[in-house]
């Protein structure tokens, strides 16, 4: 059983940043298959970023070369750093993971966290 507890969320003023944090337990991360969704008030889940074993990352067109993935290892973390945000970027963010490969880029992820809140102001 994999248990995903995110932090960092916060408010912060449009073009600030944030680092979210989601620390894994009950599996080594080095072996999941990692990722970042997001849903605002009234829209649909969406995929932010991925990352596989093989460090193979994934970034939605909305937040290419704004966000970064990454995981550290000897910390059994992942994390998102969060740059340039804009209004558009509020929403719950969850982190997710699994054991297969690729099923997270897919948005088919088995295992999810509670989320944390970012809320972007103009």
């Amino acid at each position: 059983q994999v248990q995903l507890t995110e932090s960092g969320g916060a408010s912060v003023q449009a073009g600030g940043s944030l680092r979210l944090s989601c620390a894994a337990s009950g599996y080594n991360i080095r072996y999941l298959s990692m990722g970042w969704f997001r849903q605002a008030p009234g829209k649909e889940r969406e995929g932010v970023a991925t990352i596989e074993w093989d460090e193979r990352t994934v970034y939605s067109d909305s937040v290419q070369g704004r966000f970064t993935i990454s995981k550290d290892y000897t910390k059994n973390t992942l994390y998102l750093q969060m740059d340039s945000l804009k209004p558009e970027d509020t929403a719950m963010y969850y982190c997710a993971a699994d054991r297969r490969y690729g099923y997270c880029e897919r948005s088919d992820c088995g295992y999810w966290g509670q989320g944390t809140q970012v809320t972007v102001s103009s």
